[in-house]
């Protein structure tokens, strides 16, 4: 079973989506097991704090070294991965969620306010990653992100292997083709106008090689 631990300073924003859904199932089949995190009780503050401000000044706080050392000590063992998430780390893609599904263990340590002591990512964590070109009010959701993406790449976490196969990003650079289902025209309705939304008929014809020359057709090249 392959297990994720999320340090935060609010656990309880991810338990909700890890237990919903495909990842909810996969935990219930033992496949990976997701666990939240509070860091603030490995403060060793009376009150609890686990940030200060910034050295040289500066507006906001950034999160202290020793509760999220502490915290990553208790759930650390031999061959953990530890992963900060980071409006300023590496862009996390397909190719890492591959990369991190390998790993028995992964902790995932979410920053807040102004961000995490540098420390931390220099001596206590092996990379740090981003989900993208903005910035969040925390790591709790990137850490999801990761954490959905890299699940769906464990055997029997989706159920049938060609999913992930024809999946967007499986082939470095490729989007997936577009997908249609029942019913095979759908009238939309816009104020007093109507118009009819048809499936593509090569998907309808049944002749699966020319289905599969219209599919690597609509495939987006990044």
């Amino acid at each position: 079973m392959k297990r994720y631990d999320i340090l935060t300073i609010f656990p309880e924003t991810i338990t909700p989506y890890s237990e919903a859904s495909i990842l909810g199932r996969a935990q219930k089949e033992k496949l990976i097991r997701i666990e939240a995190h509070d860091i603030r009780a490995f403060s060793k503050d009376k009150h609890g704090k686990v940030d200060d401000t910034p050295y040289g000044g500066g507006p906001g706080m950034v999160m202290t070294v020793q509760p999220i050392a502490d915290a990553v000590r208790k759930f650390k063992k031999k061959g953990t991965h530890v992963i900060i998430t980071s409006a300023s780390g590496k862009r996390f893609t397909q190719e890492d969620a591959v990369r991190l599904a390998k790993y028995g263990h992964l902790i995932f340590i979410c920053g807040r306010y102004e961000g995490i002591d540098q420390r931390v990512e220099d001596a206590i964590a092996d990379e740090a990653l981003s989900i993208g070109d903005f910035v969040l009010t925390g790591g709790e959701l990137p850490a999801l992100v990761m954490c959905d993406a890299i699940a769906r790449q464990i055997p029997g976490v989706l159920g049938a292997k060609e999913s992930l196969d024809a999946e967007s990003h499986t082939e470095a650079g490729v989007l997936e083709y577009p997908q249609y289902t029942k019913p095979e025209t759908y009238t939309l309705k816009i104020g007093r106008k109507k118009k009819d939304l048809h499936v593509p008929p090569v998907l309808l014809s049944g002749n699966h090689k020319e289905i599969e020359a219209w599919r690597n057709a609509q495939e987006k090249r990044t």
